[in-house]
């Protein structure tokens, strides 16, 4: 048995919700646009299938389309007997298909770097590389979850937006429902008002279900109630995952997060995003500086194939948007939470990654 087999194995042996796997010499892929009504599973051989499942949001979260990432590269390597350029092409396949998911392209450089050689030394290389990755993610979403819960007080009531949990990661609890996650499970007596999150309905099909099946009472508001709830004081604290932080502090996430720091900020209510150390990227300086996906309208426009709108109707669909960081009260990862000033103290912070 392949190493990455034993730790597949070993990651359903601690009932992790597992995105993506690998198994018989191809992918598993959960298509979350199914859930919660359909578990439909996909098997995947070669990596443009890989690449289209993560393009069409088959899968998403800013964690596992980075392990897509590893198992992408080592299922081209395999496929290939160890050729070094197609493993090349394969991560520039990858790196194409969310152009602001900053996990993704660096896990792919990382699993490129050591494809070295040829044959099965270049196979084994690659699968050594995709297990520390893979150990390395799930270990991030426990760090970050015990340092984000020391945030969380009994009795509060927590805000988050879109999907960033298990499904999203490595099967324990993503980024935010990490923190989350931790802290129900420390006994805190915690309640989670979750945004459905237009135009997929992430927040109503996936992190309700994961609420559900963690046992955390919640409650499902569209994205356009937030401000309402907190002028009415049921929002104590609100934590977001995270595609990508800039040097600055600055945060892309899922469309909708900013106006939600907004109002957050006008209430005097405390703004965290839960991220891992390596979505931050030193080399874009700035939220300015982050190329923000945009999606095609008629993911606006329709749900399921089924329009919503009057045919001929414009649409825009950014699926990320920027939220400054002076809007935001601290960044959590797995090294522990960074406040302000970010510039600074991110680097202190990120010096320290394993790579």
């Amino acid at each position: 048995m392949r190493l990455i087999e034993e730790l597949v194995n070993n990651f359903k042996d601690k009932e992790l919700a597992l995105p993506i796997w690998f198994e018989n010499d191809s992918l598993k892929v959960l298509d979350q646009r199914k859930l919660p009504f359909d578990e439909e599973i996909h098997t995947f051989t070669e990596v443009e299938q890989l690449g289209e499942a993560i393009r069409s949001m088959m899968i998403r979260g800013s964690g596992a389309i980075g392990i897509c990432g590893a198992y992408g590269i080592f299922l081209t390597a395999l496929k290939s007997n160890g050729n070094a350029q197609a493993v090349k092409e394969a991560g520039d396949l990858l790196k194409s298909t969310r152009p602001t998911a900053v996990n993704l392209m660096k896990t792919v450089d990382e699993m490129v770097s050591v494809a070295k050689g040829s044959g099965e030394d270049l196979i084994s290389e690659v699968e050594k590389k995709a297990v520390i990755i893979l150990k390395r993610q799930l270990e991030f979403e426990y760090k970050l979850g015990e340092h984000g819960a020391a945030l969380i007080e009994d009795g509060d009531t927590i805000m988050t937006h879109c999907h960033s949990g298990a499904y999203g990661g490595a099967g324990y609890g993503g980024r935010a429902l990490s923190v989350i996650r931790t802290a129900h499970e420390q006994g805190k007596n915690i309640h989670v008002y979750t945004c459905e999150t237009r135009p997929y309905l992430q927040g109503a099909r996936i992190t309700a279900l994961e609420l559900k099946k963690f046992g955390i009472p919640h409650t499902l508001i569209t994205d356009n109630m937030s401000g309402f709830c907190m002028s009415e004081g049921k929002i104590d604290k609100i934590v977001v995952g995270s595609d990508r932080v800039s040097a600055n502090g600055d945060l892309a996430n899922k469309v909708g997060t900013y106006m939600h720091a907004l109002a957050a900020k006008e209430h005097q209510i405390p703004f965290y995003t839960a991220t891992s150390s390596h979505t931050i990227d030193f080399n874009t300086p700035s939220g300015k500086s982050i190329e923000v996906e945009m999606r095609n309208p008629s993911e606006v426009t329709q749900f399921k194939g089924m329009p919503i709108a009057p045919e001929g109707t414009n649409a825009l669909y950014p699926s990320f948007d920027i939220t400054p960081n002076h809007l935001i009260s601290g960044i959590i990862t797995e090294k522990g939470v960074i406040s302000a000033p970010y510039e600074t103290n991110l680097k202190k912070v990120i010096e320290k990654v394993e790579v």
